[in-house]
């Protein structure tokens, strides 16, 4: 199909499908995934658009005893309460204060997962726990981190945005599930020593690609979304 021919009615649901089914999937099987599969997700994901054509992703594909090492570096220092204390986020992902609807929202998918695994409020070492397999991918074969030039600018991080959603697809396309992680962006100083980023070079995020594991409880989370309503105006007159 070229980029003018119109879609399919198959086409069309294809895609449907391909975004509405795609979960922050938070355990996986450890089935492998082939470097080919991946590099052809990169590849269509590659298209997605960027000011002038900047394209300013950069991915590190980590697999195998690479991403072994980077997880284990990553957990002994988050169970080290001393030096977890020296990590601290290169840039704000969430707001400093929050507002509802969004502390709302928040609150409700952390407290809907922590009930799924049998957390209650109260017990901190198991959230800690559950927020530490973040740095195992949550097991998934194949954990992915992204940077960018500092040089670059907030047009830049939009754009980084619809890349890292046409790689979610693309491999929702493939029968693979993935997870966007903030939760690396702490670790940033290490993740950049590991693996030798240059100075220029800032760390966005990670994410975790594999497959899903039908059987963990945490997959079965499916978070609300708000109707076209709540958040759309139409214009017509």
């Amino acid at each position: 199909m070229t980029p003018f021919d119109r879609p399919s009615e198959a086409d069309a649901a294809a895609v449907d499908a391909a975004i509405t089914s795609r979960r922050s999937v938070r355990a996986f099987l450890p089935t492998p995934v082939p470097r080919e599969t991946v590099e052809d997700i990169l590849c269509v994901a590659s298209r997605a658009p960027s000011g002038t054509n900047t394209q300013p992703w950069q991915v590190h594909v980590l697999m195998g005893a690479a991403r072994q090492r980077l997880c284990d570096r990553i957990s002994a220092a988050y169970e080290n309460p001393a030096e977890l204390a020296t990590h601290q986020q290169e840039y704000d992902y969430y707001p400093k204060e929050w507002a509802p609807p969004y502390l709302d929202r928040r609150r409700k998918v952390g407290w809907d997962l922590y009930a799924l695994l049998g957390l209650a409020k109260t017990d901190k070492a198991g959230m800690h726990r559950q927020h530490g397999r973040n740095y195992r991918f949550f097991d998934a074969p194949v954990g992915l981190i992204f940077s960018i030039d500092r040089v670059m600018q907030q047009g830049s991080w939009l754009d980084y945005g619809m890349f890292l959603q046409s790689i979610m697809v693309a491999a929702r396309a493939r029968g693979l599930h993935t997870c966007p992680q903030a939760a690396f962006t702490q670790f940033h100083r290490l993740i950049a020593e590991e693996l030798a980023f240059r100075p220029e070079q800032m760390l966005v995020c990670g994410m975790a690609l594999g497959y899903a594991d039908p059987a963990a409880v945490e997959n079965s989370l499916v978070t609300e979304r708000a109707p076209v309503s709540e958040f759309a105006t139409f214009l017509e007159d």
